[in-house]
């Protein structure tokens, strides 16, 4: 009897991860269609006069004037599209524990369905903009909405076995890494072969539509709901419904994972501690990441004249060797294996941000990128792995959702503090503070107790 449980486990946590993959490879390639294009939708708003374009450009000069980046129009262009990928990542911080949360409720498939209509709405704002108010509304709704990431992983944390989750989590790791290789360069094709008679988004636009309605319409008939009804959490009364969202919303509280603390089988002492961990790790983990990724564009253009099609074929490259190392060893890494593996894995970013920030020529650099996107493929998806084991079945989306906001909250301040030091302290210092920094993410992994490290 236990042999054919465990088949039937087996065969529905793979029609899982099938559809996870699927569902959020669709999500992907819609979101990153816009990358390639943001420098050129701001160049083509900045010959506006727009209001609110003009207000956050003054918030762009005066970043640029305090930390004395040049005035050229290839760094205005960087600084302004970290602006507003900061407030993106800013309003995915307020949103991503709260989508969590409410799935432990509702249902993670109910929560996928709304935030999927939500992104819908912001890429039809998008294809109909003609001014920078209605396109910068478009992202703050995206931002809002997408909540996709988090609730996947919610999906994967609901399976049984640690075995099977291993392999959602790095399946979700390779929808990443296809999304952000395959997406950005339909993009840039639909832009540039777009008519003359409709603005060149239009097309990357209505396409990230498509893809929207493609993959609701798959969720609606495909993906199974992975939280029965009996796990999950009753309705929160007023007030202990104003506390919990006071949880999900402060800072501190989502570093204590404190929302888990009020609900009605709170994890062991224990559990909660190695969370904190977890969480402080993978918070220090992106910030440094992510400052450094953001400051790659600054380097390559300054110390090597990058064009736009060299840095998009850079990141190419990075996209397709993540991809190959998430396909070909992340996915084998057994359960009780991640703690050691990312402990390899941050090791090799110290040498990697260093040999970058010395490099003197494009072999140097591509030496580094590999050991770059090595970690990049690893990290991520072995901690959220890590994470998924803790929380009852009805707190999983409540943890992977805090999970995600301090990972936005991370990807918002990291590119301004790399950015700041990058500018007023040089390349070179940039780069190795931030790849020694390193060491304090493996200095938290020592706190951690009670988990399998072999």
């Amino acid at each position: 009897m236990s042999s054919e449980r465990e088949s039937e486990e087996a065969v529905g946590s793979s029609r899982v991860i099938k559809s996870v993959f699927f569902v959020l490879l669709l999500d992907l390639l819609g979101f990153t269609l816009i990358l390639p294009l943001l420098p050129s939708i701001l160049d083509h708003y900045g010959q506006t006069e727009d209001s609110v374009y003009q207000s956050l450009q003054s918030i762009v000069d005066w970043f640029r004037e305090a930390v004395g980046v040049p005035m050229e129009t290839k760094y205005n262009s960087v600084l302004f599209g970290g602006l507003i990928g900061s407030l993106f990542s800013l309003l995915q911080f307020l949103s991503s524990p709260l989508t969590g949360a409410a799935s432990d409720h509702y249902g993670r498939k109910p929560l996928l369905i709304l935030t999927t209509l939500g992104l819908m709405s912001s890429y039809a704002v998008w294809a109909v903009s003609r001014s920078f108010s209605m396109f910068l509304l478009s992202r703050v709704i995206g931002g809002i909405c997408k909540g996709n990431v988090s609730l996947c992983t919610a999906m994967i944390a609901d399976l049984p076995c640690p075995k099977a989750r291993n392999k959602g989590m790095m399946m979700v790791g390779i929808a990443f890494s296809l999304g952000f290789t395959v997406g950005p360069l339909m993009g840039a094709y639909f832009a540039i072969n777009s008519s003359k008679e409709e603005v060149f988004y239009h097309g990357p636009a209505v396409l990230a539509l498509v893809f929207s309605a493609a993959d609701l319409l798959f969720i609606i008939v495909m993906l199974p709901e992975t939280l029965p009804k009996q796990n999950k959490t009753k309705v929160s009364s007023v007030t202990s419904g104003i506390q919990e969202s006071g949880d999900l919303l402060n800072p501190v509280a989502l570093f204590h994972f404190s929302a888990l603390t009020r609900t009605e089988d709170p994890p062991s002492k224990e559990k909660m501690q190695n969370l904190k961990v977890l969480g402080f790790v993978y918070f220090t983990y992106l910030f440094l990441f992510s400052g450094l990724e953001f400051t790659l564009s600054f380097l390559t253009h300054q110390r090597f004249q990058f064009t736009s099609m060299q840095q998009g074929k850079m990141f190419f490259f990075m996209g397709i060797t993540m991809a190959l190392i998430q396909g070909g060893y992340a996915r084998r890494i057994k359960p009780g294996h991640h703690i050691r593996t990312v402990r390899l894995a941050i090791l090799l970013l110290i040498p990697a941000f260093a040999i970058i920030g010395l490099a003197w020529n494009l072999k140097m650099v591509y030496i580094g990128l590999i050991l770059y996107s090595f970690a990049a493929a690893i990290v991520v998806p072995c901690l959220t792995t890590l994470v998924s084991d803790h929380g009852s079945a009805n707190q999983k989306g409540t943890v992977m959702g805090i999970l995600r906001s301090l990972g936005a909250l991370a990807r918002a301040l990291g590119p301004i503090v790399a950015s700041s030091v990058y500018w007023i302290a040089g390349a070179e210092t940039c780069f190795i503070i931030s790849s020694t920094s390193f060491i304090i993410p493996l200095v938290l992994l020592r706190k951690l107790g009670g988990l399998k490290q072999e």
